[in-house]
């Protein structure tokens, strides 16, 4: 039997889950995915109004979050964002057994704190599923500290400090999340290499082969398609390996194909710019004095 499940509260997480267990917060909670009672339909898509850490392993039903499967076989940690997807489809017959954690929090809970501003920069909440964090035994035990210090906090009575407490230790196993992407990118620098490669190819044939006419600029999303990894994780890889982002290594190829234009035609700044996918002449100014410290009239006449 197919199902959609939205998830809008932490009440809704907890019967999803058949959770017997007090609710001790009603904008977060910490799940032992050992005292789960997993659903029993055979393909499940599950969506949520809150952010979602989850670390989870010795799972067998298939989950797909994105459009890969989830391998938690080997222990491995995922974050989502509100309103992601994630696809369950169970193994007939067969009884899990599950252990892991995953910690939800709805926004309201850090609207308004230094965190909520934060939240964009954890860029890893929009990662495709086959780039989730694969973790050390220390960096496990790093991680579950922190959940155990946010599930401590949850026992204790509520007061004015609580929220501050939560917060605060939510912030920190994010910062965490963040170190072991760093290292995570470091220690896949071979494959990482061959994504790079595989851009600048991408990149180079686009803008020899005019593409630019007939599909305009190309996106972050277009290169992330072609070497299939999510946006921000390719961002995020460039950004580490070579200091520039996906979108500062199409702003090179544009330029550069935008200097050979005014130094081999006569055509106006304006009709370069149209050719380069720019609706309005002035972008294209702007950029192109952006990225050279000229504007297209200024490089021509002095070249």
């Amino acid at each position: 039997m197919n199902q959609f499940v939205q998830l809008h509260t932490v009440p809704d997480l907890f019967k999803f889950f058949k959770l017997n267990q007090p609710i001790l917060h009603p904008l977060i909670a910490v799940v032992d995915f050992s005292k789960v009672c997993e659903h029993t339909h055979e393909y499940t898509k599950l969506s949520a109004d809150f952010y979602a850490i989850i670390f989870k392993s010795n799972s067998s039903n298939n989950v797909k979050y994105g459009r890969k499967l989830v391998d938690f076989q080997d222990g491995s940690l995922i974050c989502m964002a509100p309103n992601q997807v994630l696809e369950i489809e169970d193994e007939p017959d067969v009884i899990p057994e599950l252990m892991g954690w995953g910690v939800f929090f709805h926004a309201d809970l850090i609207r308004g704190t230094s965190l909520n501003n934060k939240m964009k920069d954890y860029s890893f909440f929009s990662y495709e599923i086959s780039e989730s964090l694969h973790l050390s035994e220390k960096e496990k035990q790093t991680l579950y500290d922190c959940v155990l210090k946010i599930e401590a906090e949850l026992k204790e009575n509520i007061d004015i400090h609580s929220q501050t407490i939560i917060v605060s230790a939510i912030e920190l196993l994010l910062n965490y999340c963040s170190r072991f992407y760093g290292r995570q990118f470091i220690t896949r620098k071979t494959s990482h290499n061959s994504v790079i490669a595989q851009v600048e190819k991408i990149l180079s044939g686009y803008f020899s082969q005019n593409s630019i006419a007939e599909q305009g600029l190309p996106t972050v999303k277009y290169l992330a398609d072609q070497v299939n990894l999510s946006s921000n994780y390719l961002s995020d890889l460039l950004k580490k390996e070579t200091g520039k982002n996906a979108q500062d290594h199409i702003h090179f190829y544009l330029i550069e194909e935008a200097k050979n234009i005014l130094l081999s035609t006569d055509r106006s700044v304006g009709e370069i710019a149209y050719s380069l996918g720019f609706e309005y002449p002035q972008y294209f100014n702007k950029l192109f004095k952006q990225k050279t410290g000229k504007t297209p009239v200024e490089f021509r006449s002095m070249n």
